[in-house]
């Protein structure tokens, strides 16, 4: 058994640091009216954070899992129920197609930026094209900027001590002693279980993914050989979850057989390692690509003011059909693989090693 490294962590704060931070999203002097409510709701968030009520209402696991006696977040319970039920319908073959439109620009006319991205035009391309045959559910990630409350928490790296430790769902949040709520990703994982195709839109930024689009894909780690029983590791425990994964763990890659297609575009550079990089990502998960024509990257306004981006979209119609074959492409490759049509050449071969 490999030992557990400990000592990095810094010690719990203090109440008076504590009261620092909780009083933070009240400098709006409307609240000064409710300064005793707000402090009687403080002690309860202290005593919560000193405790470590990370989920505060449970139910015991129940058959099937591995310690039925083991008392698991009402929240995961309720998020691996509707994933369950998600995939059952996925795999009925009476279930309509369904392809997940993922938006990765933060940009849109409700915050800051005041007008809408280039990104979320393009999507709008494929979505008239995919409509009338498919089912197109759009997950539009800009409204991180936007919505009020909403989140996606960062991967904690759960992985990286044991592969047993990632459950499926993620089991990390919501943390109600550390005020980690909101978190979006339980919906999210239910809309890419339900989904027979994807199609990632995204800009380039600084060479990398947008910020909400890498918050979601590091996310995306527990549906690639995550563990679907929290129980067998009694929640966090990290010494019986190397000894688990040191038993032998077959990685299950729990989004495997749905096609994919990227729409990546840039105004200087990057667009091709990040397509590449996503494109390695998903086909890593188990994703199968719709072909060539389906993995886009291309250059908009190249070098030309930011403020004609629109403008350079207008004119760029050869952009615009390309978008428009993305989304064709997949349509086909979703009709094959629910047929049976459509296999990869190295289906069936077993990875010598897997993770």
């Amino acid at each position: 058994m490999t030992d557990v490294r400990k000592g990095q962590a810094p010690l719990p704060i203090e109440r008076g640091a504590f009261h620092e931070r909780f009083m933070q999203r009240f400098r709006d002097p409307a609240y000064q009216a409710e300064l005793e409510a707000l402090s009687r709701i403080e002690a309860i968030a202290w005593r919560a954070y000193e405790e470590g009520r990370k989920a505060p209402v449970t139910r015991q696991a129940g058959p099937g899992y591995a310690d039925p006696d083991y008392e698991l977040s009402v929240d995961w319970l309720e998020a691996r129920e509707r994933i369950e039920q998600a995939q059952a319908a996925w795999s009925r073959p009476e279930t309509p197609s369904r392809v997940l439109l993922i938006n990765g620009s933060p940009r849109n006319d409700g915050t800051c930026p005041g007008e809408m991205s280039k990104t979320w035009r393009l999507l709008q391309l494929a979505k008239e094209v995919l409509e009338p045959q498919l089912d197109c559910d759009v997950l539009d990630l800009s409204r991180l900027t936007s919505d009020y409350g909403r989140h996606i928490h960062p991967c904690k790296g759960c992985v990286s001590t044991a592969m047993p430790l990632c459950h499926w769902p993620c089991s990390c949040y919501p943390n109600h002693a550390l005020q980690q709520t909101g978190d979006w990703m339980n919906e999210i994982y239910e809309r890419w279980v339900s989904a027979h195709g994807v199609i990632l839109f995204t800009p380039t930024h600084w060479y990398q993914a947008t910020s909400p689009l890498k918050l979601m894909a590091d996310r995306m780690v527990c549906a690639d050989g995550g563990n679907p029983d929290p129980s067998s590791t009694h929640g966090k425990k990290a010494d019986e979850a190397k000894a688990i994964e040191l038993k032998g763990w077959d990685y299950p890659k729990h989004l495997a057989g749905r096609a994919y297609g990227l729409v990546v575009h840039g105004d200087v550079a990057g667009v091709e390692s990040l397509r590449r990089n996503l494109s390695d990502w998903l086909d890593w998960m188990g994703l199968i690509d719709a072909g060539a024509q389906a993995r886009l990257d291309r250059y908009l306004g190249y070098y030309e003011p930011y403020a004609t981006g629109h403008d350079a979209l207008d004119r760029d119609t050869g952009l615009q059909e390309e978008v428009r074959n993305v989304a064709r492409a997949v349509a086909r490759a979703v009709m094959a693989l629910r047929a049976g049509r459509l296999t990869t050449a190295d289906a069936g071969l077993e990875p010598p090693r897997p993770k």
